[in-house]
């Protein structure tokens, strides 16, 4: 609708033009007549043409019947010009002058719909390239991110269990089946293009059993999320790191150890994630490290600034970090 209206509007625009033109260049004629005349004929040209053009399918029926139509509809404007003005018929033999000029000017209208159609349809497909260049590039983005997670907790994991081999074969043994599960969860979410919160507890449950054998007792958790947040839609590997930052900030340093507690809720439209600890707490400003800042990154890639992610005091002991995402 809103096409065709711009379309009408260069239509009555373009034929007070011509009329205009004819009238500089045949002053005998009066401007009222060539008015009538132009605009009777570019509307029936606007008007059956764009029927016929919209009514068939692209390709050679659609030339074809453009072919019919287009000397069909100057010939309607004409005869409805001749009604209105009750001056001119078939029968003059200007009448035919009349149709060719009407069918140079038709021309050339429609040349310069068909012309615009086309500098239209390139510029919405280069918008088109230039935003899905955009979004890999985004993925990109984020996949260099990602990959700079996960190498640091495998090669941690993966150091534990060496030394764990001579020493501990049996807790070796553990800890290579959860690092097993872990990887098999995480490559699953690699691969799909829906993950939830769902995913990423259960990527982080086999994550704090990896922990556990290394700390014992010293680590506890408790994970409290309602179903409607696990079924969530959630960006992979970007709770982890606030559990890792507890751990190693929080709970490694503080001689008895501590623990980990995990919500979620959704409300307004925000899912909400806390993860506080009972840890050393926040004693200098580089306490989050690398890993929240990456953190960061990701969510105003992903987000802009409906996402964010805050660090706070937890209390006498521990911290708080509290990440939300638009849902």
């Amino acid at each position: 609708m809103k096409k065709t209206l711009s379309y009408l509007l260069a239509t009555l625009v373009f034929n007070t033009a011509i009329a205009g033109v004819l009238t500089m260049l045949l002053p005998h004629i009066p401007f009222r007549h060539n008015f009538i005349y132009s605009h009777c004929i570019g509307l029936s040209v606007l008007s059956i043409n764009l029927v016929a053009f919209t009514c068939t399918r692209s390709g050679i029926r659609r030339w074809a019947t453009l072919a019919l139509s287009f000397p069909s509809s100057v010939a309607v404007g004409l005869t409805l010009a001749f009604a209105i003005t009750g001056d001119g018929s078939w029968s003059d033999s200007q009448a035919w002058q009349t149709m060719v000029v009407g069918l140079f000017f038709g021309f050339i209208g429609a040349a310069a719909v068909l012309l615009s159609e086309r500098i239209e349809a390139e510029v919405k497909q280069r918008q088109l390239i230039e935003s899905e260049s955009g979004r890999r590039a985004i993925e990109a983005h984020l996949k260099l991110l990602q990959a700079q997670i996960e190498p640091h907790f495998l090669f941690n994991t993966l150091a534990n269990v060496g030394s764990l081999i001579d020493g501990d074969p049996t807790l070796a043994k553990q800890l290579l089946e959860h690092l097993n599960d872990w990887l098999r969860v995480a490559l699953a979410r690699a691969r799909s293009d829906s993950a939830t919160l769902g995913d990423e507890l259960d990527m982080l449950e086999n994550y704090l059993q990896i922990m556990k054998i290394r700390f014992g007792e010293r680590l506890n958790w408790h994970i409290e999320v309602p179903e409607d947040a696990r079924r969530s839609a959630f960006p992979p590997m970007l709770l982890q790191p606030l559990v890792e930052n507890a751990v190693r900030h929080g709970i490694e340093p503080k001689l008895g150890g501590g623990e980990i507690n995990i919500r979620a809720s959704i409300a307004h439209a925000m899912l909400r994630i806390e993860v506080s600890d009972s840890g050393v707490g926040l004693r200098d400003k580089n306490t989050a490290g690398t890993g929240l800042a990456n953190v960061r990154a990701r969510l105003a890639t992903l987000f802009g600034e409906t996402g964010y992610l805050t660090l706070r005091g937890n209390g006498e002991a521990g911290a708080i970090a509290t990440l939300a995402l638009p849902q």
